[in-house]
């Protein structure tokens, strides 16, 4: 494959467009049936391995946290989160479109994102059935507005 046929596919791969780089360890939160398996797998192709579930016991560099309505309390979930990420990293937070069963309402992701500590930088269609919003610490949304 060529450099450019490489970076066509590059702009096309939603896991490049969210920022995921080779070598990233991503770990991912609440994976069950419903997830955005595309998504998924085009994560694990940007970074070159699989994405590392919640039982690993390292600090990673990103999180995919696949989140419902009825998973729990959101800034729970988030607080969580930001203990597993090493500093300046982003949690992904996935969750069911507008009008899907278990959606998440906007003004709550906002909320519990500001009760966490984080602050929402980006929003992106993340599949069919998902959206996706990314959060980081302040320090880091900071640091990626210079």
């Amino acid at each position: 494959m060529s450099a450019t046929a490489d970076h066509a596919e590059e702009r096309t791969n939603t896991a490049a467009r969210l920022g995921f780089e080779p070598g990233q360890v991503v770990q991912e939160i609440g994976y069950d049936d419903d997830v955005e398996q595309e998504l998924r797998e085009s994560i694990e192709a940007v970074i070159g391995q699989e994405l590392v579930d919640e039982d690993y016991e390292d600090v990673a560099d990103a999180v995919v946290l696949w989140f419902r309505d009825d998973d729990g309390d959101l800034t729970d979930a988030l607080v969580d989160a930001i203990g597993l990420i090493e500093e300046g990293g982003a949690v992904w937070l996935l969750t069911p479109k507008t009008g899907r069963d278990n959606y998440v309402e906007p003004s709550d992701i906002n909320e519990a994102a500001q009760t966490a500590g984080l602050a929402q930088t980006k929003s992106i269609n993340a599949g069919k059935d998902w959206t996706g919003s990314r959060l980081v610490t302040p320090k880091a949304a900071a640091k990626s507005k210079r």
